[in-house]
Order: C-alpha cells, then sequence, then structure tokens
C-alpha cells in the first residue's frame, strides 16, 4: 500500500504544482509566494525524514529554507524527492517497515519512529499543505484540484 500511497502523493504534487502554474496571473504576489514556501517545506521534511530513514545527517536546523524558489525548482525538487521515496518502499522489506529508528528533530529533541510511521508521516503530511495550498487557490476564486485518494486509487481515473 506504500506503494500506492507514494504514487498517489507523486500524482497529487503535479496536479497541484500544474494548477499553480496555470492560475499563477490569478494569484496575489503574497499567495504565490506562500504556495511555494508551503510546497518547499513539503520537500524539506521529506529530506529531514530521508535522513531519518537512512541514518544518516540531514543538516537542516529548520523546517524550511530562507529562499523561495520558483515554481519550477519546486516541481524538480518535489519529483525527485518522491522518485527516490518510491524506490525505497519498493524494495523495502516489510520487516524493516517496522523498525523503530532513533533520529533529532530540527529542535534537537530526541525522536524515535518506525519506518512505516515515517513514511505515513510524508504521505499525511504533503496532503495537509497541498490542502492549504488549494485554499489559497480557493481565495483567488481558481479551482484547486481534487487531491483525494479516492480519485486517484479509482479505475476511471485517467490523470495517473
Amino acid at each position: 500500500m506504500l506503494v500506492n500511497l507514494f504514487q498517489y502523493h507523486q500524482w497529487a504534487n503535479k496536479a497541484l504544482i500544474r494548477t499553480l502554474e496555470e492560475n499563477e496571473p490569478h494569484l496575489s504576489v503574497e499567495d504565490s509566494k506562500l504556495a511555494a514556501r508551503l510546497l518547499q517545506h513539503i520537500w524539506v521534511v521529506e529530506e529531514i525524514f530521508w535522513g531519518n530513514l537512512l541514518q544518516i545527517p540531514h543538516g537542516y536546523t529548520a523546517l524550511n529554507l530562507p529562499d523561495t524558489p520558483s515554481m519550477s525548482v519546486m516541481a524538480e525538487r518535489l519529483e525527485e524527492s518522491v522518485l527516490r521515496l518510491l524506490v525505497y518502499v519498493e524494495t523495502l522489506a516489510p520487516e524493516v517497515l517496522m523498525e523503530r529508528v532513533p533520529f533529532r528533530f530540527v529542535d534537537g529533541t530526541p525522536g524515535e519512529m518506525t519506518r512505516q510511521g515515517m513514511l505515513m508521516h510524508l504521505i499525511i503530511h504533503g496532503a495537509y499543505h497541498r490542502g492549504m495550498i488549494g485554499r489559497l487557490l480557493a481565495g483567488a476564486g481558481r479551482l484547486p484540484p481534487k487531491d483525494v485518494l479516492t480519485l486517484f486509487l479509482h479505475p476511471n481515473n485517467t490523470t495517473q
């Protein structure tokens, strides 16, 4: 199921970025920047948890970066991240998913989660922040993409 969830994550990211690019002229400068920052935050958290999953230093001390990249840069970063995570979940032995992995949150607080918990966090975290960006689009009178797992999984979905 994790493979399907990361495929959904990839699909939803692409749909949202495409919608943002199409609607950029209709968004305020502030909303465009906030959308890019939220996408970057999704990516930074994926980078942090990638380090946690591999038990290697991730180097982040905050949940976002000071500079805001372009939408095309964010599209590339998110795609690379989800492809890496897809390969990871496709090749991970089931017993490894339940391993508890110690790590430190960016504020230095110790943490510990199963690999499966970390991966599920990334799916839910991405959906939450895509929803926030969808709200920005709706506030500007634009139609956000339908970011729902049921649509992605439906056999008649031709956007997969």
